[in-house]
């Protein structure tokens, strides 16, 4: 028994498929509809701006080492007080009645006696003492909580090496 299903295609004309201009229209309109959301939304929200009041600069270092006398300087500086402390070399020590007198050089070799209280060095220091091997330099700093530290730096006398000048 075999059964067979014949279906006919219609003898009359094509029918045109329906209109999808109307589909196309509310598609565009709820399309336009999301903008108009995400716009009002965008508009909505405040836009965000930094506010560096209150807050510590990123940039700044933690510990600023700032000279302490620089603030109330009113004479010129001195040869010595161009020159950083690691520019300058401990080069002899002479001993005498009146305390011990120094003689330091400068990177182009020129000399200078230094005593007890002369002002050295970039960061305003003063010499505390000429001992027999070395000269401490008393530098005062501000620290970040705006207390005033001390901070004691040691030149040593350069020994001639061996194999070396004579």
């Amino acid at each position: 028994m075999f059964f067979f299903i014949i279906t006919s295609c219609g003898g009359g004309p094509p029918s045109a498929p329906p209109p999808k201009v109307e589909r196309k229209v509310e598609v565009k309109k709820a399309e336009s509809r999301e903008i108009e959301k995400k716009e009002a939304e965008k508009k909505v929200e405040p836009e965000y701006q930094y506010n560096p009041a209150g807050k510590p600069d990123p940039f700044k270092p933690f510990i600023e080492l700032t000279p302490v006398r620089e603030k109330v300087r009113t004479t010129p500086l001195t040869p010595l007080q161009k020159y950083d402390l690691s520019q300058l070399k401990l080069v002899a020590i002479v001993s005498t009645p009146e305390g011990n007198v120094a003689l330091v050089e400068d990177s182009t070799g020129k000399g200078y006696f230094i005593k007890k209280g002369t002002e050295i060095g970039k960061n305003e220091g003063k010499v505390t003492k000429i001992l027999k091997d070395r000269i401490i330099i008393e530098e005062l700093y501000e620290d970040v909580f705006g207390k005033i530290k001390k901070s004691e730096v040691p030149l040593f006398l350069h020994k001639i090496e061996e194999g070396g000048e004579s």
